[in-house]
């Protein structure tokens, strides 16, 4: 394991699913105004990844200009059993936002 994820805590992590879009801008911007984080992971994982970007992109550039930069993105993937048994890969993507 990554030493430098076994330090972090996931108070600044926002993970990407059904929700409106909005609702993860708003996240990720509160993370850095009202809870002044120094650095915000985005994560997701299969059909949410082109969601994530969206979200990265208009939370720095519309609500965040010139006060946030992507430090850093790791793409993977993760093997699982679905519930029907059968082994399933799906990708999965980390953004990292930094003051």
């Amino acid at each position: 394991m990554d030493p430098e994820k076994k330090e972090r805590t996931n108070d600044n992590v926002v993970f990407i699913g059904e929700k409106p879009f909005m609702n993860y801008v708003t996240g990720v911007v509160m993370q850095f105004t009202t809870l002044g984080a120094p650095e915000v992971v985005i994560k997701a994982r299969g059909k949410f990844i082109a969601k994530a970007v969206d979200i990265a992109e208009v939370a720095m550039k519309r609500f965040l200009e010139n006060q946030v930069k992507t430090e850093k993105i790791l793409i993977d993937s993760q093997q699982f059993t679905n519930k029907e048994g059968r082994q399933v890969r799906v990708s999965t993507i980390e953004i990292y936002l930094k003051r």
